[in-house]
């Protein structure tokens, strides 16, 4: 099953002051450190990666609706959480991510995206590497200040621990590659990440479906996922070709972020912290 930094997520770097202030005091972000943290995040992406959008895996739990993989118990799961709702019944958690340091991964042999991505470049690399995945948002709460206030918590995180690239599988919805050709060859002709750090898709589906000079930017926007657009704004890129996973009915291309290149301006707002009163917790 496919890693989504896109998954149920809804915009991000849209999400402005006025909107946070929106989500009124009591959101609170934190990395997991509690049994019933962790579950309300597997229960919150059993909503959205298995009843919105029809996944699966092995360690799937539908009886007590939780998703989740053997990643689950060495990364750490940056979590948003309602306290109006209660911890017990693991519906608390109405916004995640899910976190994989480069030193964290190597002990335990490899990360999520080995599956899917030729990560050699970036492992060559020698820099500080951060796997994001699992990114997913409750459906109450998209088009808001949640996932603001997530990436709020998501830069503490990087600074504190002087990430330098993160990394991460985006998804497009279904595996009619046809049907996503001007998204993905945008982000072929315009995005595609410098050599240092261009990983290559595993089963290599070529983005290049449209040629360049035929693209419409507007329609390739229209069709694009709203994180992804996001992660672009804040000077993303993608990997060499996408990779359709048919058993999670998504098209996922490899989204890469590093943190030394981002201007001035996209860092500012991604590093920009949120008012004690607006609910980081």
């Amino acid at each position: 099953m496919a890693e989504a930094v896109t998954r149920g997520a809804a915009t991000a770097a849209a999400a402005t002051d006025a909107a946070a202030a929106t989500a009124g005091p009591a959101l609170q972000a934190r990395i997991a450190a509690t049994e019933a943290d962790l579950r309300g995040a597997e229960r919150l992406r059993y909503r959205v990666f298995v009843e919105e959008l029809g996944g699966g895996g092995a360690l799937v739990d539908p009886v007590g609706r939780y998703e989740r993989d053997e990643f689950d118990p060495v990364c750490d799961h940056l979590v948003l959480v309602d306290p109006a709702r209660d911890p017990a019944g693991h519906d608390h958690v109405i916004a995640a991510y899910r976190l994989l340091p480069s030193d964290r991964a190597e002990a335990f042999g490899r990360f999520y995206c080995d599956a899917e991505y030729d990560l050699a470049p970036l492992r060559a690399s020698g820099r500080r590497l951060l796997e994001l995945g699992r990114s997913c948002v409750d459906a109450d709460h998209r088009g808001g200040a949640a996932m603001f206030l997530l990436w709020n918590a998501l830069a503490d995180y990087v600074l504190d621990r002087r990430i330098e690239v993160m990394f991460g599988v985006a998804s497009f919805h279904g595996t009619d590659v046809e049907a996503l050709r001007r998204p993905l060859a945008w982000l072929h002709h315009h995005h595609l990440a410098p050599e240092p750090l261009r990983v290559r898709s595993r089963a290599f589906q070529p983005m290049d479906l449209v040629a360049k000079d035929d693209l419409d930017r507007r329609q390739a926007m229209l069709e694009m996922p709203a994180l992804i657009k996001a992660y672009l704004r804040l000077g993303g890129f993608v990997g060499e070709g996408a990779f359709v996973d048919r058993p999670f009915n998504t098209t996922d291309v490899c989204l890469l972020m590093d943190t030394e290149a981002m201007s001035a301006k996209h860092k500012g707002f991604y590093t920009r912290k949120a008012d004690p009163g607006r609910g980081r917790g």
